[in-house]
């Protein structure tokens, strides 16, 4: 079973191993705001892992760990913006996602959207953008599996974006 937790104390130990793997691996870690600070610091990455309020371009956001209740692992990480600016809606969308490399391909993001997207329905959004690469396909059948519908697509520095939105009924 998985469900969606905040980082605290109690399960930090879960997030280290799971950054460790990620480093080790060298790919890159998603979604950038679990690799904004330094982890190894655990009083100041807790403290830090959400934006709380709007400054240097930042809009609040919350994240949380996704956790796998029967192996007592965390297999990725959501975070969810609040409300999106101007670059926001351009190219990076209300909701990143990211799984650990040993827990790929085996179902979880599809879950982890659907887990998001209720905790994006909790802080009162009623459309949620999400954006991809147009490269990246599992991603695309994820939001696509999730109800997401393309809107466009944009070019951003070289790189192609395809943007959905999903709406909630």
């Amino acid at each position: 079973m998985l469900e969606l937790v905040k980082l605290d104390f109690d399960n930090y130990d879960l997030l280290c191993e799971m950054m460790d793997e990620w480093t080790a691996s060298e790919s890159n870690i998603t979604p950038k705001a679990i690799n904004k600070n330094d982890y190894h610091n655990r009083k100041k990455y807790i403290e830090e892992i959400e934006v709380t309020e709007a400054h240097s371009g930042l809009v609040p956001d919350s994240t949380f760990f996704c956790f796998d209740v029967e192996r007592n692992i965390f297999v990725g990480a959501v975070n969810i913006r609040h409300y999106l600016n101007e670059r926001l809606l351009l190219n990076i969308g209300h909701i990143g996602v990211g799984i650990r490399p040993s827990e790929r391909n085996k179902g979880y993001g599809t879950k982890m959207v659907a887990l998001a997207l209720e905790e994006c329905k909790k802080i009162g959004l009623d459309n949620v953008l999400m954006v991809c690469d147009k490269n990246n396909t599992a991603s695309a059948r994820t939001i696509i599996k999730n109800g997401g519908i393309m809107e466009n697509e944009v070019e951003v520095n070289g790189r192609l974006w395809q943007r959905y939105w999903i709406k909630f009924f």
